[in-house]
């Protein structure tokens, strides 16, 4: 004895039914075979539909009903040959005038009950049952066609019926023995009262029919056919990567079934788990893939977690109150009232202080049990021991399940962990002793990047995915592409990283794309997307909610750096190579740190100083592992360092100035540099990061340009450079007449910090400083006289590119 049950898209059309028919003749034996057949995919909803139409006095309802009969026929005409069409089709035509009438009379009544809704929607399953029957007859099987509603006996619950096990038993054991036929087509979803009236199992209630005949009938296994290839690890509509789980045990694939994964019905495994008759999940349209067996005792797949699952449209209420404490009885009227009002209750937790229960229920349901629990505890919240029930909507529940969690500790942890480093707030949680379910509640906005981010941490070993959203795509911008782009193939083999950049803008454009953008043409992507916004592209950042986002701002901008704080709010990590943030109000600068560390994502601008060079983290190391500064000097403009160590009085200076920005030592606007301003951010920085309090007002400047530099734009700047010239000449030959070089040079000590040029001896750490380099001096508690040097190439698109890549890499691990 076999039972095979075929679901809604797998008998929803012509070709998809010769499907099944193929698959049934194929696995036909000596004993009987049971086919269990659904509606149509999408035919119960129309009929539903057509109901609600007629009860509502919509006429509309007819043609409707009209689309249904002739989906119906033409499926007939498409499987069975023209000289064999008249009875099936006779019979259709009837089934549809059954239908046809108790619509007039719903239409008539302007009532639509609960016994009318049943006996309309078993129509669905009534004729596609006959339609397959017919087309195995026709098709040189023979196959006898059952209805259900003669086996399966149910109470009078209309729309919610349970089964009465004992005559359902004796029925189809009477019926088995007495049956002839190799082959068996029946209806799956309906039953029938004693009364013989019309009952339905429950949406998905297909399922539940085949199990309870291959229970009754002692099947070797019970075979569901589907249109995915098994149960999978997590919804593969939400997470790419999910996998079929080849083997699950029946407590397990209750728990997932429970928890969202529509894959199997509920209540299918109750009847075959006390018969120990294994189920397989296959996919009719892949017959040859192994899909999932359901068993007593699942085969180790080498993970405490077996599946990933979740229920949406989920709302919380809270009883709360300090009257509750010690007093018996407050659970029990709690779920007295909710049960007499049938809400179901799909989650409780109560804390050990007794001072408050937490129930999740079906947010259709939440106003009707607040209502209900209210009315109940009316005299305790009347005298204030207790408060009236507070309601939270715009939930979802997500579900961990595993029959191994209970013997591999910390389990919990990494799930808490996991969505808490990415954002997602958890409201409530509740796990049984069995261990083998841990749900969390969270925001329904929450749960697609909630079951990504653990279906990675607990499935995901070869790749972690990085969303990289990219502000700024000039020179700097363009490189770290090209860099990433170069890198792929390392950081997926080494680091196991998936780095995929989800958004890009400039100042001009923007684009999003979910899938990742094309490294090779991101340019023509990019001018062909939509008018940059930062603060629209900051709003599809968090919208998107995307797991493992991080915000790159390539850009020099202060609009960009104010948005800062709103991706870190939402748990998504900043790299900066911008300094205008870091070197702002202290308060700001302050707040981003702080909002980093309260939302578990970081806050990264080691190329503020230095380009690629390691300062800040040198910095940060040395005083988390105990260290104190004394005092930093350091030449910090790489711009400044290669015009002071290419300007001999020979050259004049405007054209070592043009030199340095020729080959990109220098911002757009080369006065940000030689004014000092950008060597005051970095001090300022290194300043805040060794702890002191600081405002770029707190620091001093010797400039060297002449007022009139600063006047008007950059062509401008550059004639007044040649105006200047003997001002240049004579600042290069006191230097020389010394027997210094100039630098300019910063300082940090005793909470003061200075910037200017500087006279340097041969006999000083920064006097053998070259090209664009940049060194930082750190003299500390371990480092009192021989400073801690630093020292390197502090300017130019590729070294910087490159430390703002590393940034990257660092906050994968957030």
């Amino acid at each position: 004895m076999q039972v095979l049950k075929f679901g809604g898209t797998s008998v929803g059309s012509a070709d998809n039914i010769k499907r099944v028919i193929s698959i049934v003749q194929e696995r036909l034996e000596k004993d009987t075979t049971i086919v269990v057949v659904s509606a149509m995919g999408g035919a119960t909803d129309a009929l539903l539909n057509s109901g609600l139409m007629a009860a509502a006095g919509n006429e509309q309802y007819k043609e409707a009903l009209q689309h249904i009969e002739q989906r119906h026929l033409e499926t007939v005409k498409l499987l069975i040959p023209v000289q064999h069409q008249s009875h099936v089709l006779s019979l259709v035509k009837k089934l549809c005038n059954d239908i046809e009438d108790i619509c007039n009379g719903i239409f008539l009544l302007g009532e639509f009950s609960a016994r009318t809704r049943d006996r309309m929607i078993s129509y669905g399953e009534l004729i596609s049952s006959r339609i397959i029957a017919a087309t195995f007859n026709n098709s040189g099987t023979a196959a006898a066609w059952k209805d259900a509603r003669t086996l399966i006996q149910t109470n009078d619950n209309f729309g919610n019926a349970t089964v009465n096990g004992p005559v359902t038993r004796r029925r189809i054991a009477d019926y088995i023995a007495s049956c002839k036929e190799a082959l068996v087509v029946m209806p799956g979803f309906i039953a029938a009262d004693a009364n013989n009236e019309t009952t339905t199992l429950g949406r998905g209630g297909s399922d539940y029919t085949a199990a309870i005949m291959a229970a009754a009938t002692d099947a070797a296994c019970l075979e569901i056919w589907t249109d995915v290839p098994g149960m999978m690890t997590a919804d593969p509509r939400w997470v790419s990567g999910a996998k079929v789980i080849s083997s699950i045990s029946y407590q397990e694939a209750m728990e997932l079934s429970h928890f969202g994964a529509k894959v199997l019905y509920p209540p299918t495994i109750q009847p075959v788990l006390r018969k120990a008759i294994p189920v397989v999940i296959k996919n009719t349209f892949a017959p040859g893939d192994a899909g999932t067996v359901i068993q007593q005792k699942a085969f180790s797949n080498g993970n405490s977690i077996r599946g990933i699952s979740s229920i949406s449209n989920i709302a919380l209420f809270s009883l709360e109150g300090s009257g509750m404490v010690g007093v018996p009885g407050f659970s029990r009227r709690l779920f007295e009232a909710l049960s007499a009002a049938q809400i179901n209750v799909i989650l409780i937790t109560q804390g050990s202080s007794e001072h408050s229960i937490c129930v999740g229920v079906e947010a259709s349901a939440i106003h009707k049990a607040k209502a209900v629990v209210d009315t109940e505890f009316e005299h305790e919240i009347a005298i204030e021991k207790v408060q009236p029930l507070l309601v939270e909507t715009a939930l979802s529940i997500v579900a961990l399940v595993g029959e191994n969690m209970k013997s591999h500790p910390g389990i919990s942890g990494k799930m808490f962990g996991a969505l808490g480093r990415n954002g997602v707030n958890v409201r409530a949680i509740a796990q049984g002793s069995s261990e083998r379910n841990i749900s969390a509640v969270v925001a329904t906005k929450d749960v697609r990047k909630a079951i990504n981010i653990l279906h990675e941490e607990f499935f995901e070993t070869t790749r972690k995915e990085i969303h990289l959203f990219i502000a700024g795509t000039g020179n700097v911008g363009s490189i770290l592409l090209q860099q990433l782009q170069q890198q792929q193939d390392w950081l997926a083999k080494h680091l196991r990283l998936n780095v995929r950049v989800t958004g890009l803008a400039n100042s001009r454009k923007m684009i999003i794309d979910d899938n990742g953008i094309d490294f090779h043409n991101w340019q023509e992507k990019l001018q062909g997307g939509e008018d940059a916004d930062i603060e629209a592209f900051v709003n599809i950042i968090i919208g998107k909610n995307f797991r493992n986002a991080i915000f790159v701002d390539m850009t020099a901008s202060d609009t960009v750096a104010k948005v800062y704080d709103r991706l870190l709010q939402k748990s998504v990590s900043v790299v900066a190579c911008n300094k205008v943030a870091a070197s702002s109000s202290y308060d700001y600068y302050r707040k981003l740190k702080d909002l980093a560390r309260t939302y578990n994502c970081l806050y990264l601008f080691e190329t503020n100083v230095g380009a690629a060079l390691p300062v800040i983290g040198t910095l940060n190391d040395l005083l988390r592992s105990g260290d104190k500064i004394n005092r930093i000097e350091a030449v910090l403009s790489g711009t400044l360092n290669f015009v002071f160590n290419h300007y001999n009085g020979q050259v004049s200076f405007a054209e070592v100035v043009k030199q340095a920005q020729d080959e990109g030592y220098t911002e757009p606007d080369p006065r940000l540099d030689l004014s000092g301003t950008d060597v005051m951010r970095k001090i300022l920085i290194l300043a805040r990061e060794s702890g002191e309090q600081l405002e770029m007002e707190d620091i001093t400047c010797n400039g060297f340009l002449p007022e009139s530099c600063m006047q008007g734009d950059v062509n401008a700047f550059y004639e007044e450079l040649k105006k200047h010239e003997p001002h240049f000449k004579k600042l290069y030959s006191n230097a020389a007449a010394a027997n210094s070089k100039l630098k300019f040079v910063a300082t940090f000590e005793q909470g003061k910090a200075v910037a200017g040029l500087e006279h340097i001896p041969p006999q000083h750490d920064l006097y053998h400083l070259y090209g664009k380099d940049n060194v930082v001096l750190f003299y500390t508690g371990r480092y009192p006289v021989q400073p801690l040097v630093i020292k390197g190439a502090g300017a130019g698109a590729e070294v910087t590119a490159s430390g703002v890549f590393a940034d990257i890499i660092r906050a994968t691990a957030s």
